[in-house]
């Protein structure tokens, strides 16, 4: 495949990705659609934003909301509630790996000399610590804890599923290295990789969230 029909690709599938998130946004927040638990009304458009269209069905089948809010994720399927835990546990990760790329660009960091290490670094590290947040804002109220105890409840609930995460996107950025080493946060080519990345991390994540739900470790969403 050539360069520009891959630009293209990545082209067309970045706008179909965002306009799915502003899509969610809207129907979330304009149309009434308002999630029980808050946090996944930021997850929800921050997993659309790299599983694009496909993300909607899945968000229109079992994520969005009733208008009376009375859907209790005890009621889920366990596939369904292991999609919602793996899809919170991705989006605070794409969300660290996404700031991440820019300031390890930005910045010009490295790792031994490496630009994808340096990548790789930082990207953790904000992933890591906004994955964590966002699995504080989940089970903190759902078990009305304090801080101190949410913040270590949510450390030791997600950091097996965010480094699961981690490990499915880190492998992808390696492939996309070999593939187009050339490529760099400016190109459209760029972040559709890195869309593919966060679907691989979606997958090595799932089956680590499903364990933890079922050993109730996690909560359901």
């Amino acid at each position: 495949m050539t360069r520009d029909t891959l630009d293209a690709i990545a082209k067309l599938y970045l706008l179909l990705s965002i306009v799915s998130a502003v899509w969610v946004v809207v129907d979330i927040f304009v149309c009434a659609r308002r999630q029980r638990m808050k946090i996944m009304e930021t997850v929800w458009p921050l997993t659309m934003l790299y599983l694009g269209p496909t993300g909607l069905l899945f968000y229109y089948w079992f994520g969005r909301a009733h208008r009376d809010n009375d859907r209790k994720s005890k009621d889920k399927p366990m596939w369904q509630a292991t999609f919602s835990g793996a899809s919170h546990c991705g989006a605070g990760c794409a969300l660290g790996d996404f700031i991440g790329d820019w300031l390890a660009f930005g910045l010009a960091i490295t790792v031994f000399g490496s630009d994808l290490l340096g990548k790789m670094l930082i990207g953790f590290v904000l992933a890591y610590l906004f994955g964590i947040l966002f699995q504080y804002f989940a089970v903190a109220p759902m078990r009305r804890l304090s801080i101190v105890k949410g913040l270590m409840t949510a450390v030791k609930t997600d950091t097996l599923s965010l480094v699961a995460y981690q490990v499915g996107m880190f492998s992808w950025m390696m492939v996309r290295a070999t593939l187009y080493p050339d490529l760099k946060p400016t190109d459209w080519t760029y972040w559709f990789m890195m869309q593919i990345a966060m679907i691989a991390g979606f997958l090595t994540t799932y089956p680590v969230n499903w364990w933890l739900i079922r050993r109730g470790i996690k909560e359901k969403m």
